[in-house]
């Protein structure tokens, strides 16, 4: 099975569509928050959560128990899309509706290869993945830039450098974080 969590009114084929409204008309009205989810366990090859997961989870439990049952369903190596809007980024900060910042340094504690080599180092670290039992691998992770920047970038006005130093300096850089997961259920 396919997943399309929170989908509001962007329905796509081939996907279960699902969301808390009803005036959608997704395919199935769920309450992501309300544990367990209605489908079986190793159901899902992919799951796509398209700025829906920044509203889910604002109680860090009730966060924490979204990503122990995305896991339950998710088979071995099923694929998980997110994008989130940028945590510095207006539309981020201008929706009462976002509870939570969704980065790429958040779904890095939910690796079980990231929170060994954590452990290893002695860092202090929150090892999210030996806690729940869960394992996402990072599979990739992209910043999407806003304008202007976004332009001065791709026309070579903008370098890498400077990017990172606007990112870490201004707000309304980056509109969006695009990130995929690989879910591990088998060693290796």
């Amino acid at each position: 099975m396919k997943f399309n969590m929170g989908c509001g009114h962007n329905k796509m084929n081939g996907y279960v569509n699902v969301d808390l409204s009803a005036v959608c008309g997704p395919d199935q009205v769920v309450d992501l928050e309300s544990m367990p989810w209605p489908w079986p366990d190793d159901c899902a090859e992919e799951v796509i959560f398209n700025h829906c997961l920044e509203h889910l989870g604002g109680d860090p439990k009730v966060f924490l128990s979204i990503m122990k049952e995305l896991y339950r369903v998710c088979r071995d190596n099923a694929v998980v899309k997110i994008a989130v809007p940028h945590p510095r980024h207006d539309n981020f900060i201008g929706d009462p509706t976002h509870v939570r910042v969704i980065s790429p340094q958040v779904l890095n504690l939910f690796s079980r290869k990231n929170n060994d080599l954590w452990a290893r180092m002695g860092a202090s670290n929150t090892p999210l993945a030996h806690y729940l039992s869960v394992d996402f691998e990072m599979a990739s992770s992209t910043i999407e830039l806003d304008e202007p920047y976004r332009t001065q970038f791709i026309n070579g006005v903008l370098t890498e450098e400077q990017a990172q130093v606007a990112l870490k300096e201004k707000n309304n850089v980056a509109s969006e974080f695009r990130m995929e997961l690989k879910v591990r259920k088998t060693a290796g």
